[in-house]
């Protein structure tokens, strides 16, 4: 069966809710923290070479950038279609570029030509890098879009902080030339000119492309655009040597060693800002009255809100609840508690998955079911139905 007989034959089955395989991705400079439910056995499952499966990327259409090593398809999310011949996938990709705006919408497609952002859960021990993600232009330069990115922390996945549960966003234009200059000498100590912030579960942050940032040990949910494209700027973390060679990550091969580029990728009015917190912070803040949402059985927050290019919500169904929820825009989604119906589907929270093995926790809605309202019910006496759902640019719902 071709791509187009199994996108089409998904899409019909799922009345326009296609149901994604989880999307493993391993990093060889990071510490899996533990937290997204990946089987103990599994996290090294791909060899030490690889380093360990700390990501699980969601609705994605963009390849991961994992260097000469990196798997087929890693990082492309895949739609599962079973009927009674057996289990055959597509990748959402090419599931998108068949089927257009019948799956994301006319909207994006005629923008986009393409699902241009995805989200993952980002798992690691102890803290990142100070680290970058360059803007278009930058980015351009090695044919890649520049990479914005949010994060919210969900309470589902932080039964502990990791090592390092705080994140240093922004920094200071002091010396850091040098710091970078300093790389390969051991600890450059680049975030002594940076802000700390202590990370709180339940609550996230927006990071534009340009702010130089190092992500603490919490688990997070990161909506983003689609893009892998990320630069190290700090040579020493958690007692881990950072390799000299993701320093000039994202440099055309023709610039490598021009530190002044390194500088010229680092955004200063907004590395600067001493509001850093009170302008990228966010809350979650519901979608609307909070009393009407509670009467018709159900609680939903915008929970990442600060940039055109993605958006993201936190759906709760409580117990016993028959909903039907509206959006104006196709959206991927994760189950993060709970179990029950979602449109065609039976949906449950997996405690604990195998590498390779399928759940029912990951689907993808077509613009037109989301806009006709998805169905969702919860038989449980005492247990919530969780979701997050994240969505692409210029959401129509979006008014904040």
């Amino acid at each position: 069966m071709g791509v187009s007989s199994i996108a089409a034959k998904a899409l019909e089955q799922g009345k326009g809710i296609v149901r994604l395989a989880p999307t493993w991705v391993p990093r060889s400079f990071c510490v899996p923290g533990r937290r997204i439910k990946l089987h103990p056995d599994d996290y090294y499952v791909l060899g030490g070479e690889r380093g360990g499966i700390d990501e699980r990327w969601l609705s994605s259409t963009t390849p991961a950038e994992n260097g000469p090593l990196t798997g087929e398809n890693e990082g492309l999310s895949q739609i599962v279609f079973e009927d009674e011949s057996g289990v055959q996938k597509v990748t959402l990709k090419d599931a998108v570029d068949e089927l257009k705006g019948a799956i994301i919408g006319d909207r994006l497609w005629d923008e986009y030509k393409s699902w241009p952002m995805y989200s993952k859960f980002f798992d690691n021990m102890g803290p990142l890098p100070h680290h970058i993600h360059h803007r278009d232009e930058h980015a351009a330069m090695v044919g890649q879009n520049g990479k914005p990115e949010a994060y919210y922390f969900p309470p589902q996945l932080n039964n502990h902080g990791g090592d390092f549960p705080y994140t240093f966003p922004g920094t200071s234009k002091e010396q850091i030339k040098e710091c970078l200059m300093n790389f390969s000498k051991g600890d450059n100590k680049i975030t002594n000119y940076s802000q700390a912030f202590r990370l709180e579960p339940g609550t996230g942050w927006d990071v534009p492309p340009g702010m130089l940032h190092a992500p603490g040990s919490l688990c997070t949910y990161e909506p983003q655009k689609a893009s892998d494209i990320f630069a190290m700027y700090q040579s020493l973390v958690n007692e881990a040597v950072i390799p000299e060679e993701l320093l000039w990550k994202g440099t055309p091969q023709d610039r490598i060693g021009d530190y002044d580029l390194l500088m010229e990728v680092i955004d200063w009015d907004l590395n600067v800002n001493p509001n850093l917190m009170e302008k990228h912070f966010m809350r979650p803040k519901p979608v609307k009255d909070v009393a009407e949402m509670a009467a018709e059985g159900y609680s939903e927050n915008w929970i990442c809100y600060k940039n055109e290019a993605y958006s993201a919500k936190e759906l709760t169904v409580f117990p016993g609840q028959t909903v039907t929820i509206t959006d104006a825009a196709a959206y991927g989604m994760i189950v993060m508690q709970g179990h029950g119906k979602f449109g065609v589907w039976d949906i449950e929270t997996p405690a604990l998955i195998r590498y390779g093995q399928l759940t029912n926790d990951e689907f993808f809605v077509s613009e037109q079911a989301a806009k006709e309202g998805v169905v969702i019910s919860n038989p449980s006496a005492n247990d919530p139905i969780v979701i997050l759902k994240h969505f692409g640019p210029l959401n129509p719902d979006l008014v904040l």
